[in-house]
């Protein structure tokens, strides 16, 4: 079993920040917003240090070769085997970025990854926003419009028969007229859920009903209604991660979610543990940290932007 000793820093393995700097110029570049003084500063970096190029030139070809990635899960990976990878992730994550740049942008009301924020509308309703969220406002006389870019927000909605409240996002419809609700908008199959009151859900032109303590489960284009612990659910808006005898890669995959980069699990059976906590989503290193010690899971930081979880790698 790996232990505490397992958990490695970037100062330890001597990571090279020279790649992470070379991952932005990739992914500035291939915006196609780049402008001819981006590509001037571009090439005086470059041109800076021989390193600059071999890095540059190292991170645009994987960046190519992106979706030809062999599966590495499973056979054992050498450490430049994994220093390859961290490289790929790096890029990604600052496209990534980009991307949600882009989200932000189009916003009138955003999160940032790892931030909680809280907006009061002009009718007086109130919107949480989970991490790295972005939302874009469309009131008008007949309707009070929400399109929900990207992540989770929570809605305290002030009632209006004249205008209803309508979330869009996800692929879904949500329809209030006073409740407290979260729409999601990735690839969850929860992406919506009740605390109070009732939403009207349409996808796909199938309408259907949400009440108090039930959530939304999309299977496919199958959409079910079901019971749901929502206060669990929404517990991030009090600042706080509640797992409950969840997997041990859907409890990663949520972490995930408040830290800029990826958490990448390697070991398929340790993700299908259970894991039973409380966690502060403003500090995933701490939670990785609880579950590497109560949980046996050996943990490597490769990068600020690349965790992986349940490493083959062995200490001689």
């Amino acid at each position: 079993m790996a232990s505490g000793d397992n958990i490695h820093t970037p100062e330890a393995e001597g990571e090279d920040p020279v790649y992470e700097v070379a991952a932005g110029w990739v992914a500035r570049l291939s915006s196609p917003d780049a402008t001819i003084a981006d590509r001037d500063a571009f090439e005086a970096w470059r041109a800076a240090d021989p390193a600059h190029a071999e890095a540059y030139a190292e991170m645009e070809t994987l960046w190519r070769k992106l979706g030809h990635v062999p599966d590495r899960r499973h056979r054992r990976m050498t450490p430049g085997g994994l220093a390859g990878i961290a490289v790929a992730f790096v890029l990604c994550a600052a496209l990534a970025f980009q991307l949600g740049l882009v989200d932000r942008l189009r916003s009138d009301i955003w999160s940032g990854v790892g931030d909680i924020a809280h907006a009061t509308l002009a009718d007086g309703s109130r919107i949480d926003l989970n991490t790295d969220t972005a939302i874009v406002l469309h009131f008008g006389e007949a309707e009070r419009g929400i399109e929900l870019l990207r992540g989770e927000a929570f809605f305290d909605v002030v009632p209006d028969p004249r205008r209803p409240f309508v979330v869009r996002g996800a692929g879904l419809s949500v329809r209030a007229v006073g409740t407290r609700f979260f729409v999601r908008a990735d690839d969850t199959q929860s992406p919506a859920g009740v605390v109070e009151g009732s939403v009207d859900v349409a996808a796909l032109g199938r309408p259907v009903r949400v009440s108090a303590g039930e959530a939304l489960h999309r299977t496919g284009a199958t959409l079910s209604v079901a019971p749901a612990d929502v206060d669990r659910a929404t517990a991030w808006r009090m600042g706080r991660l509640v797992f409950s005898g969840e997997r041990l890669s859907t409890v990663l995959t949520e972490l995930d979610r408040y830290r800029r980069g990826s958490i990448i699990l390697l070991d398929a059976a340790a993700g299908e543990r259970r894991v039973t906590g409380s966690f502060d989503p403003h500090d995933t290193d701490e939670a990785l940290d609880a579950i590497a010690s109560s949980m046996g899971v050996g943990i490597t930081r490769l990068s600020p932007f690349l965790v992986l979880v349940g490493s083959p790698l062995r200490r001689s």
